[in-house]
């Protein structure tokens, strides 16, 4: 989101002199907070205004100067597990992820790609649906699991992307041959500022000897909890399709709240959105880098 930061920081800076055109003020920087606002029952809250949140940066409460509601385009890669574990639920899994991409707006951008031994991507970013969904089809199964390598190589792909930046993980099992560990994956995604969206499955499958149960990846969460993106465990594969639509659904539900940090002192400063309204949540990601090359978008 460096980019996406440097669009933020024209429209923040603009102010009104006399009358005249909006000035713009570069040395104005600001930090974006993506907010996800959810009720006591997990629905989306919309419609709220900007004095309805507060920005604690390292514990301090900080002036809102940017506040955006409506829906922001994003970039996204789909990633799946193609492993041995989810052949009998292959095709359900294609038909989840397609519930995604039909959903994706006609601003919106994204590629589809699969792991197991190998990892595949479908090609370059596009906006068209029918070209991601022909491409879940030529995505190929193996064993065993790279969960980590794909979400590191995900976040490759998504550098120099100018919106939102996303990446949609799913997988039903532990990461069993990656080269990249998890804690090496979330600092890129940190530094990145990608978000993580994990869906996991409980699932049952038998490896040629016996019947085996997998669980997703223990990391998976936490990689989700502090991009500031969501994760979701579940345990029949017919909650996949309800499961996919709804990350669409929030993706095109969030909030953008901007404050310009008092001190540029290089460090990480952990974030939190807190609501004004009982009852209600925010998720968004919990720690920036409190430099200005990272606020304004250079490299």
């Amino acid at each position: 989101m460096r980019a996406y930061a440097a669009g933020l920081v024209l429209v923040a800076a603009a102010t009104l002199v006399n009358g005249q055109e909006p000035t713009f003020r570069s040395s104005t920087r600001i930090v974006p907070v993506v907010t996800t606002v959810i009720d006591a029952q997990g629905r989306f809250v919309p419609g709220l205004e900007q004095h309805e949140f507060t920005v604690l940066d390292n514990g301090a409460p900080q002036e809102i100067t940017f506040f955006q509601n409506d829906v922001q385009p994003f970039t996204v890669v789909v990633m799946l597990d193609y492993s041995a574990s989810m052949t009998a639920n292959l095709d359900r899994l294609q038909a989840a992820a397609e519930q995604f991409l039909l959903r994706m707006l006609p601003e919106d951008r994204g590629q589809v790609g699969s792991f197991s031994d190998k990892i595949q991507f479908s090609g370059t970013f596009t906006s068209d649906r029918d070209d991601l969904i022909f491409a879940l089809k030529d995505l190929q199964f193996g064993n065993p699991t790279r969960l980590y390598d794909a979400v590191n190589e995900s976040i490759a792909m998504l550098r120099g992307v100018e919106s939102r930046k996303v990446v949609l993980v799913f997988t039903d099992g532990d990461d069993t041959a990656s080269r990249v560990g998890m804690g090496d994956v979330l600092d890129r995604a940190k530094d990145e500022e990608v978000m993580i969206y994990a869906i996991g499955l409980e699932s049952e499958y038998f490896n040629g000897q016996r019947r085996v149960r997998t669980r997703p990846d223990r990391g998976l969460r936490r990689l989700a909890d502090e991009t500031g993106g969501g994760y979701f465990e579940l345990k029949k594969s017919d909650e996949l399709a309800p499961t996919f639509t709804r990350v669409a659904q929030e993706l095109h539900s969030q909030y953008t709240l901007g404050f310009t940090p008092a001190v540029l002192d290089g460090r990480e400063h952990k974030l939190a959105v807190r609501m004004r309204e009982p009852g209600t949540t925010a998720r968004a990601r919990k720690s920036y880098i409190a430099s200005p090359d990272r606020l304004t978008g250079t490299n």
